[in-house]
């Protein structure tokens, strides 16, 4: 059984290892000490506050998002482009997420079948999540990409300070 469990999560962490390689970001759980930064986001009935932010390439940030709203909502990190394809496949799968769960880390699948750090947060429920800002990327955006969240207003900048 711990066999079992060791290559589990030996699995997993590779895993997301290589998928914080393909965008320069990660979402790994990190050490209290390496985080640079910790931002608390809520998440409404179709509103995130704050609605942007300015960060430093090779930050490492955990956001803590707790859902005050009645309503499933996830926060996705990426770009626009990955963020309209992920929002697409969202809505052909009728709005379902598939990622992790409630409160759960995951990735959601983005652009060209690439990964965006994301965590999905049930009502009423706060979820973490640990992500390093890559060196070189333009601007990102947070969004929920559940149908119907992201065209009500549920996304906010990510601006990346020289």
């Amino acid at each position: 059984m711990r066999k079992t469990l060791l290559a589990l999560l030996l699995g997993l962490t590779a895993t997301t290892a290589f998928a914080a390689g393909e965008h320069g970001g990660s979402h790994d759980a990190t050490g209290e000490a390496d985080i640079d930064r910790t931002i608390r986001f809520q998440a409404g009935d179709m509103w995130f506050a704050p609605e942007g932010l300015d960060i430093a390439p090779g930050e490492t940030l955990r956001f803590e998002i707790t859902n005050t709203g009645h309503l499933e909502h996830e926060f996705v990190i990426g770009d626009a482009e990955a963020q309209e394809a992920h929002r697409q496949m969202m809505l052909e799968m009728g709005g379902s997420h598939g990622h992790g769960g409630h409160g759960g880390h995951d990735m959601a699948e983005g652009a060209h079948g690439g990964q965006m750090p994301s965590v999905t947060i049930a009502p009423g429920e706060t979820a973490a999540l640990v992500w390093t800002a890559p060196a070189n990327v333009d601007d990102l955006e947070y969004a929920c990409n559940i149908p119907g969240h992201y065209e009500a207003g549920m996304s906010g900048t990510l601006e990346f300070q020289g």
